[in-house]
């Protein structure tokens, strides 16, 4: 498999050297050069696999033949809590959630971010290279990717978090653990500011050069190839690819909904994706009513979704605009510069048919996530909560809403929905008392850019 650029002016890789190398170096995400496709019958063959087994087989034409997928992904899902990995749990008739909350930082990232460690940690030694992660969260990302790198050799880690607009359990997860590979930067800001940081560090060549930047957020290709598997379990355990399945996705940078989007360009029958989004709902009004215009972002009771640019969403603009890497690159710089993207009717018409807009404030979430207790007996965390809400708006059959978080992430919110204190998993029941580490920062690109530099000397010496 190779990989082009949504933009047209950077290098054609494989997999290996899109793992590291993260983000293009014209600005653009990379994206297969052609989607594999598996047969009905192919489909059919993988009902029944334990996950890891699945996994292996759903990626496989997307990696390199010298990876050792099948052992990396066994490896890989071995410590999360649940036999299944990624369970179904039955809400109502036709509707589901599948719980993607099992692995150590109790959030989907786990799912990508135990695998990406360890084709890091593959594809590095046997290149005998070192590189620097940096990254940007809006609360699980962060602590996903240092929970998979932590005391990886080669590998130097620098997260940027958004002061003060994270879970304290996402902010402890990420700042309690004390590695020399592993920097958290807190910065003044929101998570797009410290996503446009992230991007700004890998534009500028000299330093991209120097530091051997690579990247772990969903900007990476195979964050996105390693979170298409669950879509595809769920699918399965349903009837796939005999009954079409519909999803419902919690969305801040809109990877996760990709992937399963990816899903169905690989021929597994997806009936539709609704995007659910809170009160932070640029990607609600672009499918409602054709506008992607950037707001102000406003905190949440779902802070891993208090995003207004979702720098996935460039992924399907380039399929929408017929693969046209010139028309994605216009489109693109003109809404970084105006601060709204113009597409015209018939792409946008053309997202439509696959994609509905779905939004919810902070008291219509607890009001949700109030209700699910009450009538299910079922403790969701507010993004889950958004998602089963949007699956319940639609009369899609069956409909699996993506349960993206532990209810524990995030007590507050849980408590002051239902009156239940949800306790943390045995191995972060003393998260409350670990010392923090970390530094705090404005967000200035020359700032951030040195302390990548003193970190990555640092480890060096």
């Amino acid at each position: 498999m190779r990989y082009i650029s949504t933009r047209g002016r950077a290098p054609v890789r494989d997999f290996s050297a899109v793992l590291l190398a993260g983000l293009a170096e014209d600005g653009g995400l990379y994206v297969p050069e052609t989607w594999p496709v598996f047969s009905p019958d192919e489909w059919r063959t993988m009902r029944g696999l334990p996950y890891a087994e699945l996994a292996a087989r759903v990626m496989q034409p997307f990696v390199d033949d010298d990876i050792p997928l099948a052992a990396l992904c066994h490896q890989a899902y071995a410590g999360f809590n649940h036999k299944a990995v990624v369970p179904l749990v039955q809400l109502d008739t036709g509707l589901f959630t599948q719980e993607l909350f099992h692995g150590p930082t109790l959030a989907f990232k786990d799912m990508a971010m135990q695998l990406l460690g360890r084709l890091f940690d593959h594809v590095l030694s046997k290149q005998n290279r070192r590189v620097t992660i940096v990254g940007a969260t809006s609360g699980d990302t962060g602590s996903a990717a240092i929970e998979a790198c932590r005391g990886v050799g080669r590998v130097d880690v620098v997260i940027l978090h958004p002061k003060g607009r994270t879970s304290e359990v996402q902010r402890r997860q990420m700042t309690t653990v004390i590695e020399p590979n592993i920097t958290n930067v807190a910065v003044d800001g929101t998570f797009d500011d410290c996503q446009d940081l992230v991007k700004a560090m890998f534009a500028d060549a000299p330093f991209r050069e120097e530091m051997r930047l690579s990247a772990v957020n969903s900007i990476n290709w195979a964050r996105i190839a390693a979170q298409i598997p669950y879509y595809v379990a769920s699918a399965l355990a349903l009837g796939a690819p005999d009954v079409p399945v519909a999803f419902s996705v919690p969305t801040g940078n809109f990877g996760n909904v990709l992937a399963a989007y990816a899903a169905s360009r690989m021929g597994l029958p997806i009936a539709h994706l609704i995007v659910a989004s809170n009160r932070n709902d640029i990607l609600t009004r672009f499918l409602t009513q054709n506008d992607m215009s950037i707001a102000t972002v406003h905190p949440s009771q779902s802070p891993s979704m208090d995003i207004q640019v979702s720098s996935n969403f460039e992924r399907l603009l380039f399929e929408l605009l017929e693969r046209d890497q010139v028309a994605t690159a216009g489109t693109m710089t003109n809404f970084r510069a105006s601060g709204r993207m113009i597409v015209d009717d018939a792409p946008w018409q053309q997202a439509r048919k696959m994609f509905t807009g779905f939004s919810l404030d902070d008291n219509a979430t607890w009001d949700s996530m109030r209700r699910l207790h009450r009538e299910c007996g079922y403790l969701a965390d507010p993004h889950t909560a958004i998602g089963i809400a949007a699956a319940q708006a639609f009369p899609y059959f069956p409909t699996v809403a993506m349960g993206t978080a532990h209810p524990a992430k995030f007590p507050d919110a849980v408590i002051k929905a239902t009156g239940v204190h949800p306790p943390l998993p045995p191995h972060l029941a003393d998260l409350y008392d670990r010392a923090e580490c970390f530094i705090s920062a404005s967000a200035d690109l020359a700032a951030i850019e040195a302390t990548v530099r003193a970190t990555v000397l640092r480890n060096a010496a």
